[in-house]
Order: structure tokens, then sequence, then C-alpha cells
């Protein structure tokens, strides 16, 4: 455990609570939970190690997120899987690519991309909120693989910022699912990714495991409870928030881009 003060963990612990919540209903936690690790370590402490401690966080209530939609809602774990191996192999990719790229060109069509999500999210009151009936055909599958998991998992590994939150919207446009149910299938596929880069990162030692054990408790009951919160209200509810974390990581963006 780094040298920090009581205050500041029962701070890291809370952030992590609500960031297990709003992960779980619609994606974005990673807003929350890697700011307050990046505030609240100790000066002179890596990037890295605050980026590995959040996967190590961020595992645990994605995890615990999945297994309680898993239970309750329509998930069609095997496409969720596929999903999650394409984009473990294309979050890989992304970040490989990062090594050598600046990210800050890229922010800004990613703010106007969010924004017209939002626009289309807004302008279709009726988006997610029903299924369409019967399975998904192969070609959306593999829309689905190719999009979600290999384009959106890059995408993690080059930026990062609102994964959660692509993959959602994603899944509901092309497998025509309801809201909840993308969100379900989404948490299977960042256990998949948030397993891949932690691996990575333990191997390279920049995991603050004893900080990380405290905080994934707080994150594990926050994901469990954000699952069967949008399991009891429903699609319209995951909408609410899925565009207000849109508008908070158009916001964050925003700042990094330009006040930062």
């Amino acid at each position: 455990m780094p040298d920090i003060s009581l205050t500041t963990v029962v701070v890291l612990c809370l952030a992590a609570l609500a960031a297990g919540w709003i992960d779980a209903v619609v994606g974005g936690g990673g807003l929350l939970l890697l700011p307050a690790l990046l505030l609240g370590l100790p000066a002179g402490t890596s990037a890295a190690s605050a980026l590995g401690t959040n996967k190590a966080v961020a595992v645990v209530g994605t995890t615990g997120a999945a297994v309680t939609y898993a239970r309750k809602a329509p998930v069609d774990v095997g496409t969720a899987v596929r999903i999650g191996l394409a984009a473990l192999v294309g979050s890989s990719a992304g970040a490989f690519f990062a090594a050598g790229m600046s990210t800050d060109v890229l922010k800004p069509v990613i703010m106007v991309v969010l924004l017209a999500v939002a626009a289309f999210v807004i302008l279709r009151p009726a988006f997610g909120t029903a299924p369409v009936p019967g399975p998904a055909t192969r070609r959306q599958v593999l829309s689905a693989i190719g999009l979600a998991g290999l384009g959106i998992g890059f995408y993690d590994g080059l930026i990062g910022p609102g994964t959660g939150t692509f993959l959602v919207l994603t899944l509901t446009a092309v497998l025509h699912l309801d809201l909840v149910t993308a969100s379900a299938t989404a948490k299977i596929v960042n256990c998949c990714t948030n397993a891949g880069a932690l691996a990575m990162f333990a191997w390279q030692g920049e995991v603050l495991w004893r900080l990380a054990a405290l905080m994934a408790v707080f994150n594990l009951a926050g994901g469990m409870l954000g699952a069967r919160t949008a399991l009891k209200k429903g699609s319209g509810f995951v909408r609410i928030v899925l565009l207000t974390v849109v508008f908070a990581l158009v916001a964050n963006l925003a700042y990094e881009q330009w006040l930062a």
C-alpha cells in the first residue's frame, strides 16, 4: 500500500464504488476511477501504476456486473466472448501504435462523434428500447466482432476513455439489442479486455495490489448494484445515464485537449 492518508483511501474507495455503478449501467466508470487514482496517489507514482491499479480494480467490478447480468438478462455469452477475444487483439494493436502516435489529434474527432451519437439518441427516442425479435444473423455477429471487437478494442488500446459507452452504443446498433442487454454484453467484452491489460501491467510490476484489493471490494459492490439497477429500471433509465456519460466524456476530452 502506498503511503497515503486514510481520508484519501476512503475517497478512492467511494470513487471505486461510484465508478462500478456507472460502468455496470452504461460504461464509462474509468472517467471517474482513473482521475481519482491519478490525483490520490502520492507524487512520484508512475502513471503506469495508476493505470495498472485501475485495471486491477475495474476487472473485479466488471466481472461482478457481468455475472449479475448473465443470470437475469438474455445475453448470448458465446457471441459476447467472441467479440471480447477480438477486442483483446484490437486493444493490443492499439497499445502498440499508441507508443508512437500523438492522440491529441484524435480527441477532437472523438468529441464530434460523441456529440453526433448524443444527437442521434436524443432524436431517436426508440433507440435501444426494445430488441429486434430473433437471434442475430451471421452478418450482424461478424460486424459486431469487427466494429465492437477489433475497432473499439483498438480505440481502447490507443486512447481508452469511454470504451464501455462505445461498446453499448455499437452493440445496440449492430445487433439490435435493447440497451440493458447491450450493457450486459459489453460487460463480458470488457472482462476480456481488462484481463488482458491487467496481465500486461502485472507482468511489468505496475499494479499496487493492496490498494487495488481494497478498492476492488467497493467496485464489485458498485458493479453488482449497477447491474441490478439497470435490470430493474430498464432501457429508459439506461438511456438517461448513457446521455449523461456521453456529455461527461465530451467535457473530459475537451478539458484534456484545450485546458489541461
